[in-house]
C-alpha cells in the first residue's frame, strides 16, 4: 500500500523542477500500490480500474478528476496508509465522441472500499454528469464502507444515493458490476437504469453468505446468493450478464450507443443502409394462423428491424415478454412483445414489472415505444393472485398511460382480456395501433367465452359436445374475426405483415413531433 510521500524541499525552485515533481507525483498516482497488487488482481481473473476505463471509452480521451485526492483519516494504521485516487478513478472521457462520465473503484486500494475522501470523488463526478447533461457509468469493484472511518464512510453511501435519484430519469445512469458489490453498495445499482455483471467475477447481496450462515443456518456460496446468474434469472437485478469483462464493456457502449446523453435530447441516429420500404414475407411462415402454437418473438422482431439488430433487456427473466432496445429507419425505438414461446407469452407478476420499468425508462428520454400483442391474458392462480397481479399488472397501466412518446401497438395474433387493454390498447393512449390479418382482439378466447354464455343451451343439448362446437363456431363469426375491432375503430387498420417494417417507419416518422400536454403536478403515485 502506497505510504504518505516525503515532499522535496519546499523552497522556491524553477518551474522545470516543479513540474519533474508533478510527473513523478502523477506517476506514483497512476501506478497505484504496485505490480504485486496489479497481479493479484489480474489472478482473480479481473482488470483494474484503469484498464476498465481504457476498454469502456475511445482511446486517449479519458480526463482524470482529483488523481491526488486522499483520505485524512487517522487511526488503526490509517495515517500511515494514504495512497494516491483514495480507490476511486472518476473522470469524463467519450463512447463514439459523445462525452460519458465514469469513476471506477480500485480494488488494489483498500480493497475498493468506500470512505469519505472516496465518496467525496464520486459525489463530485456524479454532480458533474448532472450538471453537464451527460450518462454516468458506474464500475463497481468495492467491499463496502471503509470500517476504520466509521459512520462517515456511510455517510457517503447517503449522497450517493440521493443523487442517484436526483439523476433518474435526467441523465441515463449504467452500473456495471466487475467483482463485490455488498451492503449498502449495491443500493447505488438498484437506484439506476441498468445493471450489467460478469459471470464468476462478480456478486451482489445486502448481507452475505457469512451472515446468511449465522442467522439462517443455510449453506451457500458468494456466486450461489448474489452471482450474475442469480441476479440475471431469478432475482431480475441484473438485466445483462457477460462471460468477461471485455465484452461486457463493449455491450456497454453499445447501449450508450442508443441512448440519449440527457432527458432534453432524442435519442442519436445512425445512417441506415437497410431500406424503409423492405418487404419481410418471412413474417407470413414465422407466425402460425393457429393461436395455441408457439413461435420465437424475436424472429418477428429482427425481421423488422434494421439490420435484425436488437440488444434486449432482462433477456433471462421473466421472458414471457420482451423488451429491446433497437433501431427503425435509423432511429432508436423501445418494444415490448409478448413471447409465445414461454407461457405463451401470459403476463404475469414478473413480466409485469420488467415492461413496465422498460416502458417508464424509455418515456423519461424521448424512446418512442412499439408493442407486439399476442397476449392470451394474465397468468391465473393462487400464487399469482396472492402475489399481488393485481397491483403489479397495474404498474404496467400506469407506466403505458403515463407515457407522452409516441406509441404504436400491432396485434400480431391474439389479445385476450384485460392484458389486451394494458398492452398499450388504443383506449389507453396508444397513437396507432394495427393488427395483421390472423388477429383476434376479444375478451377471452372462443372456447371459454362459449362455455360462460352458452351454458345451459350446452347442458340442454342432445349432443353437448357438438352443440357446444356449434356455438363456438359462430362465437368466433360473430365477435372474434380479424376485422371485428377494425369495423369498430378499436385498431386503424388491418396490414399485410410484409409491409410491417415499411408502416410503422412511416408511422413514427408522422409521430415525431408528438407533443402531449401533461397534468400539472408534483408527480403521480404509481402502484407499488
Amino acid at each position: 500500500m502506497t505510504t504518505t510521500t516525503a515532499f522535496a524541499s519546499l523552497e522556491p525552485a524553477d518551474l522545470h523542477g516543479r513540474v519533474a515533481e508533478l510527473q513523478q507525483i502523477r506517476e506514483q498516482a497512476l501506478a497505484g500500490p504496485g505490480q504485486k497488487a496489479t497481479e493479484a488482481q489480474h489472478a482473480r481473473g479481473k482488470l483494474t480500474a484503469r484498464e476498465r476505463i481504457e476498454l469502456l471509452l475511445d482511446p486517449g480521451s479519458f480526463q482524470e478528476v482529483e488523481p491526488l485526492r486522499r483520505h485524512r483519516a487517522s487511526g488503526f494504521g490509517m495515517e500511515a496508509k494514504r495512497p494516491y485516487t483514495d480507490g476511486v478513478v472518476t473522470g469524463w472521457g467519450t463512447v463514439e465522441g459523445r462525452t460519458v462520465f465514469v469513476y471506477a473503484h480500485d480494488f488494489r486500494i483498500f480493497g475498493g472500499a468506500l470512505g469519505e475522501a472516496h465518496a467525496q470523488k464520486i459525489h463530485k463526478i456524479m454532480d458533474m454528469a448532472i450538471a453537464a447533461g451527460c450518462p454516468l457509468v458506474s464500475l463497481n469493484d468495492g467491499a463496502g464502507a471503509r470500517i476504520q472511518e466509521g459512520v462517515t464512510a456511510l455517510a457517503g453511501y447517503g449522497g450517493i444515493f440521493r443523487r442517484n435519484t436526483q439523476a433518474s430519469g435526467v441523465i441515463p445512469q449504467i452500473s456495471v458490476i466487475l467483482g463485490p458489490c455488498a451492503g449498502g453498495a449495491a443500493y447505488s445499482p438498484a437506484l439506476t437504469d441498468f445493471v450489467f455483471m460478469v459471470r464468476d467475477t462478480s456478486q451482489m447481496f445486502i448481507t452475505g453468505p457469512d451472515v446468511v450462515r449465522a442467522v439462517t443456518g443455510e449453506e451457500i456460496t458468494h456466486n450461489g446468493l448474489g452471482g450474475a446468474d442469480v441476479h440475471a434469472q431469478t432475482s431480475g437485478v441484473a438485466h445483462f450478464v457477460y462471460d468477461d469483462e471485455e465484452t461486457c464493456l463493449a455491450e456497454v457502449r453499445y447501449l450508450l450507443s442508443l441512448l440519449p446523453s440527457n432527458n432534453r435530447q432524442q435519442p442519436p441516429r445512425t445512417a441506415c443502409t437497410d431500406p424503409a420500404e423492405r418487404r419481410s414475407p418471412a413474417l407470413l411462415d414465422i407466425v402460425p394462423a393457429d393461436g395455441n402454437r408457439p413461435y420465437d418473438m424475436a424472429r418477428v422482431i429482427e425481421e423488422i428491424v434494421d439490420d435484425g439488430e436488437m440488444m434486449e433487456v432482462h433477456e433471462h427473466w421473466a421472458r414471457n415478454v420482451i423488451c429491446a432496445l433497437a433501431r427503425l429507419d435509423g432511429h432508436v425505438v423501445g418494444i415490448i412483445a409478448n413471447q409465445p414461446q414461454t407461457l405463451a407469452g401470459v403476463l404475469d407478476i414478473e413480466a409485469s414489472e420488467k415492461a413496465a420499468r422498460f416502458v417508464q425508462f424509455c418515456d423519461a428520454f424521448s424512446i418512442p415505444l412499439l408493442t407486439l400483442l399476442d397476449v392470451p391474458g394474465f397468468l391465473p392462480g393462487v400464487d399469482q393472485e396472492h402475489g399481488g397481479i393485481i397491483r403489479h399488472g397495474a404498474k404496467l397501466l400506469y407506466a403505458y398511460c403515463n407515457a407522452s412518446v409516441p406509441r404504436i401497438s400491432l396485434v400480431v395474433r391474439k389479445a385476450y382480456g384485460g392484458a389486451y387493454i394494458v398492452m398499450d390498447s388504443q383506449s389507453i393512449g396508444a397513437d396507432l395501433t394495427y393488427a395483421w390479418p390472423a388477429n383476434e382482439i376479444a375478451v377471452m378466447g372462443a372456447d371459454g367465452a362459449a362455455n360462460v354464455i352458452f351454458r345451459r343451451q350446452i347442458a340442454q343439448a342432445e349432443d353437448p359436445e357438438a352443440m357446444r362446437t356449434e356455438l363456438v363456431k359462430e362465437y368466433r363469426s360473430e365477435l372474434m374475426h380479424p376485422y371485428y375491432a377494425a369495423e369498430r375503430g378499436l385498431v386503424d387498420d388491418v396490414i399485410d405483415p410484409a409491409a410491417t417494417r415499411e408502416v410503422l417507419i412511416r408511422s413514427l416518422s408522422m409521430l415525431r413531433t408528438k407533443h402531449a400536454a401533461l397534468p400539472s403536478r408534483k408527480h403521480g403515485n404509481p402502484p407499488q
